[in-house]
């Protein structure tokens, strides 16, 4: 956990960096979290006490310098406002976020390794972080590791959560890995999943439910008018076979009213 000093001369956000300024490898480490949080923003619509953020810096008193960041593809921070001073965050720094440390880390493993399995694993316990994800989706074999790892910050240390999806109850949503074509690619991506290992639908899958929902009431709609029209029809019809029956007992001297 974070400890406050208060003699520690601590810098603002105006004068720390947004990020370590290193390029990604790969672009599916701003892809894949980026997709997270359009799922998050779609999901917590209603909510503005939390944060997720993408390739941004965290700054910390828990390392050499609170002036260098750690910098995870994504992670999720809850109890926080959605902007900082009704602005938009340069960076994630926990002296001015009441010291409240992300509860979600994720790294994605790219070409060149970033210790996401020994180094920053234990910056990350040492920082506090309860659920530490790593998605290896190329390099698995090379680091002897799976392509989804989900970790659980227990006694100071992490410890491998099974399954895909994991359920993790503190965050009230599940992480897993599922095919799927966003941004024009179809491969494996990570979503939300609920305790019953449903996945969250993304903004786009759930406007074109949405629309498909509207086009199936409206199908509905007009099959409706149409067995109405055709229930109108068919009694039209009936009318004019009872005046046909009529004329003709009439025309036969029976009065069809006598019968």
């Amino acid at each position: 956990m974070v400890n406050y000093n208060e003699l520690l001369n601590l810098p603002s956000s105006d004068e720390l960096p947004d990020s370590d300024d290193k390029p990604v490898d790969h672009e599916i480490q701003n892809l894949i979290p980026n997709l997270l949080l359009l799922i998050l923003e779609r999901l917590w619509s209603d909510h503005s006490d939390w944060f997720f953020g993408v390739d941004m810096g965290i700054f910390h008193s828990t390392g050499s310098s609170p002036r260098v960041p750690i910098v995870p593809d994504g992670f999720l921070s809850l109890g926080v406002t959605r902007r900082k001073n009704d602005k938009l965050r340069p960076s994630y720094v926990l002296w001015e976020e009441n010291y409240i440390v992300p509860i979600f880390v994720l790294e994605i493993v790219s070409q060149t390794y970033g210790k996401e399995y020994d180094k920053k694993m234990i910056d990350y316990a040492r920082l506090g972080v309860l659920y530490y994800v790593i998605y290896n989706p190329d390099y698995s074999k090379r680091d002897k590791h799976e392509r989804f790892e989900v970790y659980r910050l227990l006694n100071g240390a992490y410890q491998r959560l099974q399954g895909n999806p994991v359920w993790m109850p503190e965050i009230g949503l599940g992480i897993g890995t599922e095919f799927g074509n966003h941004y024009r690619s179809e491969q494996e991506w990570l979503y939300w999943y609920d305790s019953e290992g449903n996945r969250f639908m993304t903004p786009e899958e759930g406007e074109l439910q949405q629309k498909l929902q509207v086009q199936q009431e409206r199908q509905r709609a007009e099959q409706f008018q149409q067995e109405l029209q055709q229930e109108r029809l068919e009694a039209q019809q009936q009318r004019q076979r009872a005046e046909q029956l009529e004329q003709m007992l009439r025309s036969l001297g029976v009065d069809p009213e006598q019968l």
